[in-house]
């Protein structure tokens, strides 16, 4: 087992904090004029509140993000859960509307799926620290 953090990791994680960072941070601005699509809708949720949607996604996404980046098992099986939530959410929204940032997000989830899988060796048990 390996404990070096290849590049890809290193890309993902970040990708996810960063990403998770300017979610939260859009809690504090009432609409988002270019977003189509909200948060709520895009992972499949569209009777929940969109703040709250942010808020769930934002701190669930940096806390698997952070057990991505640590190598840490745990993190990698929330990483591959999560990204094949995503990708069925995404792809049966893309049956309905035929609309880019579902197909992006399809892409994304099987790039994520397929490198994580790649390098599952990386990651270890939380015992093993």
């Amino acid at each position: 087992m390996s404990r070096t953090k290849p590049l890809g990791i290193i890309l993902i994680g970040s990708f996810y904090v960063f990403g998770s960072v300017v979610l939260l941070l859009s809690l504090f601005v009432y609409e988002l004029p270019f977003e189509k699509y909200g948060i709520a809708a895009r992972f499949g949720l569209p009777n929940v509140p969109e703040h709250l949607a942010r808020f769930l996604v934002g701190v669930s996404s940096l806390v698997m993000a952070y057990g991505y980046l640590k190598l840490m098992r745990w993190g990698y099986w929330l990483m591959v859960a999560y990204s094949i939530y995503f990708l069925t959410v995404s792809g049966y929204l893309f049956v309905l509307y035929k609309d880019q940032p579902f197909l992006g997000n399809i892409i994304w989830s099987l790039i994520v799926i397929a490198y994580s899988y790649s390098k599952r060796n990386h990651f270890i048990e939380a015992s093993a620290n």
